[in-house]
């Protein structure tokens, strides 16, 4: 069965396309009128090895926050429709990604309880205007936006990190790395990877 999802979303703040593939080669389409949000996107969908296309306006002439938050959501809500009862799954991942002096861990569980952990950005990281439009304070957003609509488990770490673009682009790709494997079938795996029978 295709592991996929399609989702719009329309709001007074935001309009939302979003279209995904879990076993997919990481080709992406992505356009939410946020240039590093983009590049983020971009990297999500190749390191997880997640199709993906997303087109996604809104009021960017306000900030640029609406427009991050509602993406992230839908890729939440996608990623949850697409994955259905979790059949077969490795569940629990964790990758390590360095980024020139940056360095992130992220630890995945497909558990369908959201719970999202962050920490080690520096102090002041939250303020740092990346490319013009993307605080430092929405990727920890981002990710709990995604954790929360997706049930979710994450934990976020920064090990070490000076650059903000090198921080934020280490952290998503750590993420992408670890969904790539939590999300994969694995052989072994009967039925729902869960003592309870249910994820």
């Amino acid at each position: 069965m295709a592991r996929t999802a399609h989702i719009v979303r329309k709001t007074s703040e935001s309009t939302i396309d979003l279209s995904l593939n879990l076993d997919g080669t990481g080709k992406t389409e992505i356009d939410t009128s946020v240039p590093f949000y983009n590049h983020m996107m971009t990297a999500l969908g190749k390191h997880s090895l997640i199709d993906l296309n997303i087109k996604a306006s809104g009021d960017t002439d306000i900030d640029v926050h609406h427009t991050v938050e509602d993406t992230a959501i839908v890729f939440g809500e996608a990623l949850r429709q697409a994955l259905g009862d979790k059949r077969g799954i490795r569940r629990f991942a964790d990758a390590t990604v360095p980024l020139d002096e940056a360095l992130a861990k992220a630890v995945i569980d497909i558990s369908g309880r959201p719970y999202v952990v962050c920490s080690g950005e520096p102090e002041g990281f939250e303020y740092c205007l990346i490319g013009g439009h993307f605080t430092g304070s929405l990727v920890r957003h981002v990710m709990e936006s995604i954790a929360l609509h997706a049930g979710i488990c994450l934990h976020l770490q920064l090990l070490a990190g000076r650059d903000p673009h090198h921080i934020a682009e280490a952290e998503f790709k750590a993420v992408a790395r670890a969904l790539r494997f939590a999300i994969e079938p694995d052989p072994r795996v009967d039925g729902i990877p869960s003592t309870k029978g249910a994820l």
